[in-house]
């Protein structure tokens, strides 16, 4: 990932650095897991009808989320790579946040639809053909498993990118889970356990979930990122040479990877563009802040109430 930083001043107090980082190319990979898992859904729901499981059918159902999804998750990473427009001037990288913000709820929905499945079925279990469970939950780990491995790389920066890799890693663990009750079913003939695995299954995506839905609803609210401590970039800016006091600080995310930057310096002796291009490089390495945009001001405001 190469990044192109640019310093511009204007009237002698702006100063606007912007560093423009290419996401890795992942349309490709979006569009392979949407073809997998589509298929291994009609494939996992013909054989849900065949075996009389309802354990089959729910996680059919479950993957068939995921699908939308994944198509939610590669819809955004392309709309982020469209150049920004006249109206739209920070482009459509903030796609990204949104897409992971519908890719968690899906998630809960889903989890939550097979938390009512398995907890009925905890009553009034039915008799199924574990043997043929089994074997069609071991295609579901190996597709599942190969479809999260696509998104292992870029799942710490982008929390787009992470919100398709959990998806898919949570299939996996459902197909392993229906796969030990299906052993288990066979060699004890208690139905349920299959039902039992699958609630604690749930509880354990949601419990991963929450996370994502937590760190994608935050962002969503221009929150700063969560890898972001916004008291010591304060601390960073008021440490500057001459710098007296620091206000109008702003942290946000335009997209899952893009966070920026916006604050006003109060510096009595003005200032340079060398003081400026230190100050925002310093920022970029020490913070990973790829935009950032600062005003210098000569004299301290009195409305000012946040320095």
């Amino acid at each position: 990932m190469t990044a192109m930083h640019g310093h511009h001043g204007h009237a002698h107090d702006h100063h606007h650095d912007h560093a423009h980082h290419h996401p890795a190319p992942s349309d490709k990979r979006y569009a392979i897991a949407i073809a997998l898992n589509l298929g291994f859904v009609l494939i996992e729901a013909t054989a849900g009808f065949m075996a009389n499981s309802t354990a089959l059918l729910s996680d059919a159902t479950h993957n068939l989320s995921d699908v939308l999804g994944l198509a939610l998750a590669g819809g955004a990473a392309w709309l982020a790579k469209q150049q920004a427009g006249e109206q739209r001037t920070y482009g459509y990288s903030k796609a990204t946040v949104l897409a992971a913000l519908a890719n968690a709820l899906v998630l809960v929905v889903a989890c939550g639809g097979l938390l009512w499945e398995a907890s009925s079925r905890l009553f009034a279990p039915e008799p199924t053909q574990p043997l043929f469970i089994m074997a069609v939950a071991a295609a579901g780990v190996v597709i599942n498993g190969a479809t999260a491995m696509l998104f292992l790389a870029g799942r710490k920066e982008d929390v787009n990118v992470r919100g398709a890799y959990l998806h898919m890693l949570a299939d996996a663990g459902v197909s392993a889970a229906v796969i030990v009750a299906g052993a288990l079913i066979f060699f004890t003939g208690m139905n349920w356990i299959d039902p039992a695995i699958s609630v604690a299954v749930v509880l354990l995506i949601l419990w991963g979930t929450w996370g994502l839905l937590r760190e994608s609803l935050d962002l969503s609210l221009d929150a700063a990122p969560a890898h972001i401590d916004v008291a010591k970039v304060r601390e960073y800016l008021a440490a500057q040479p001459g710098v007296t006091a620091v206000h109008d600080l702003h942290v946000w995310a335009m997209g899952a990877t893009k966070p920026a930057l916006t604050a006003h310096l109060v510096r009595p002796d003005g200032n340079d563009d060398a003081f400026l291009a230190k100050v925002s490089d310093g920022i970029t390495h020490a913070f990973g802040i790829s935009h950032v945009t600062l005003q210098v001001e000569t004299s301290q405001r009195d409305d000012c109430e946040n320095c």
